[in-house]
């Protein structure tokens, strides 16, 4: 748990450092747990993200965009009523758990002054954003409702009265000394880290653990000391924001861990190690929602289409034999004098072999010598017929695997808008059924939308997140001499380059943006094949996002996020800059 009670103490000086004294100028709900707020302070405007996600709950300026519903949430609805137009007047942490108290005042339709209080609990699954009226102590309403069914100590309903979350008898590490804090540790009971835990409100084992690594073994003597050292650097809010990975696991804290051994990269604030930290997570998480149905359809999809090639290649193999039942029906016709009914198999002279040897020719007891000769006939026949039309359907079922493999491959890095794209395609492609809904129209046919990057030498590249983007892409937007990249032989974005001469340094980073929107994103050394868009065809009757290349040339790249990253950034402060 990194979200602690200190890092809450850090988001807080920050929001009131920035936001105190702005006005709340709008509020948006990207997704059932997400509030945007935009804020103008200080003659600048800062988006404040106010999560309470079951894993990715947090608070922190941002400056990530989030695409908002055409129709906004009840709860968002309330909030613009209540709190557009209001100033902040502080920003506060209660009792330095992870709760954040936004104190704002406003007028409402009359005119009459209102203080409005927003509560943000930041505690896992249980956390929630919560408006109040200050004066009363009155809920107004929550994202979460909370009835006296299922917690009798608190209910979180408009019109009940708000009640903070349990202390659980807890002391503020703020107003520690080295005796509460000597007096709260059992030496002798070991585990002294998840003592202080339990001991000091807001704590997280991270925190505790890097008290404890720095006592070192004389902990008796030195623990109250390096956890006073490291309140102290809290208080006199002496942070160095960082987040550390050992390839497999990932932390963030305010405070420098070196229990952990491991080198951090540094954050020039709090907010901005959070923008990195979630960067794509929670999205991830709603496109999971979002697209459930999809991914499981094409799952079952290509788990179907792997049986049926499964059997078309035994089909294949029969259809093979097609040489082997005619030579039985004419060697058997040759030797008729020789079968009588009832014979399992008869052994002949094979005319063919020019070593004079014999085959062995298996009967149906059955039937009569000329019925056994006419199957046989028979046989050959639908073998030789199926051989042609077995061997199209293995090819298009391969197809359709791959077409499979693509979505499967889209979803994993498709934003919530480019997830529609993919329903409206598989719905156009016959895998869905159409969305009916009474009254609702026809939805206008719009120009796919683009992710754009900026290279480190300005150039600009264009990346398909999705089949229709890609076809866009590569058939009608790019010009013939631009530069056009795509993964080798895996199902990935087609990435385009506008520029007919791209530096090679450019062309490292296009190829790593390809490697990355792809099947491949966890692999190193991935082979990117890159040509000019007039060497890239879409064969007549392809699937979307299917193409054909030649006069290709080979980059391996291994995907680095943090170079997407800073490409990404690019390109919002090109877009940022007056045209």
């Amino acid at each position: 748990m990194s979200f602690d009670g200190v890092f809450t103490y850090a988001i807080v000086s920050e929001l009131e450092e920035t936001l105190a004294g702005g006005r709340i100028t709008k509020i948006h709900q990207p997704s059932a747990y997400e509030i945007v707020m935009l804020v103008r302070a200080r003659g600048h405007n800062h988006k404040v993200m106010l999560s309470a996600h079951p894993t990715y709950a947090r608070v922190h300026l941002t400056n990530e965009t989030y695409n908002n519903p055409s129709e906004p949430p009840m709860f968002c609805m309330r909030l613009r009523k209540q709190l557009e137009g209001s100033i902040i007047e502080s920003v506060r942490q209660v009792d330095f758990d992870r709760i954040i108290v936004m104190d704002t005042k406003g007028r409402d339709e009359l005119g009459d002054l209102q203080t409005k209080r927003l509560i943000i609990e930041v505690m896992g699954r249980h956390s929630n954003i919560i408006l109040v009226d200050a004066s009363t102590n009155t809920i107004i309403d929550s994202l979460k409702h909370l009835p006296p069914s299922v917690n009798r100590y608190r209910t979180v309903l408009p019109g009940h009265p708000y009640v903070a979350p349990p202390t659980h008898g807890k002391l503020n590490p703020l107003e520690a000394t080295e005796e509460t804090v000597l007096k709260k540790l059992d030496f002798h009971a070991g585990k002294l880290a998840q003592q202080l835990v339990s001991a000091f409100s807001g704590l997280s084992p991270l925190f505790a653990n890097e008290a404890v690594f720095r006592a070192g073994l004389a902990n008796r003597a030195t623990l109250p000391k390096s956890f006073l050292s490291l309140i102290d650097d809290v208080r006199g809010r002496r942070f160095a924001p960082m987040m550390y990975t050992n390839g497999e696991k990932e932390w963030f804290y305010v405070l420098p861990l070196k229990h952990l051994q491991i080198e951090g990269q540094p954050f020039a604030s709090a907010s901005e190690l959070l923008d990195r930290f979630y960067f794509g997570k929670a999205e991830r998480d709603r496109v999971k929602q979002q697209a459930h149905d999809i991914e499981r359809l094409m799952a079952n999809e290509k788990a179907k289409n792997e049986k049926k090639l499964l059997k078309l290649e035994q089909t294949l193999e029969e259809a093979k034999k097609a040489d082997v039942y005619r030579l039985y029906g004419e060697l058997l016709t040759a030797h008729l004098y020789a079968a009588k009914r009832g014979m399992t198999e008869i052994e002949v002279a094979n005319y063919y072999d020019e070593n004079g040897g014999t085959v062995t020719i298996p009967l149906d007891p059955q039937k009569s010598p000329s019925e056994n000769a006419q199957q046989y006939f028979q046989k050959y026949q639908k073998a030789k017929n199926s051989l042609a039309v077995v061997q199209q359907q293995i090819e298009r079922t391969k197809e359709d695997i791959a077409y499979c493999d693509t979505i499967l491959s889209q979803l994993e890095t498709a934003s919530p808008k480019d997830v529609e794209e993919i329903r409206d395609e598989l719905i156009e492609q016959g895998y869905l059924r159409p969305r009916a809904a009474k009254g609702a129209k026809k939805r206008k046919t719009t120009v796919p939308e683009l992710d754009r990057y900026v290279a480190s030498d300005g150039t600009e590249i264009l990346v398909g997140k999705n089949n229709k983007q890609n076809d866009y892409l590569t058939t009608k937007l790019a010009h013939k001499d631009d530069v056009w990249l795509h993964v080798k032989n895996i199902p990935g974005s087609h990435v385009v380059i506008r520029n007919k001469q791209p530096s090679d340094e450019t062309l490292l980073e296009a190829a790593n943006l390809a490697a990355y929107f792809s099947k491949a994103r966890h692999s190193g050394s991935v082979p990117v094949d890159y040509t000019r868009i007039r060497y890239v065809k879409k064969p007549s009757g392809a699937k979307p996002g299917f193409v054909i290349y030649e006069h290709e040339q080979t980059l391996y790249v291994t995907p680095d996020e943090e170079l997407v990253r800073a490409m990404k950034q690019r390109q919002k402060e090109q877009a940022a800059k007056p045209s």
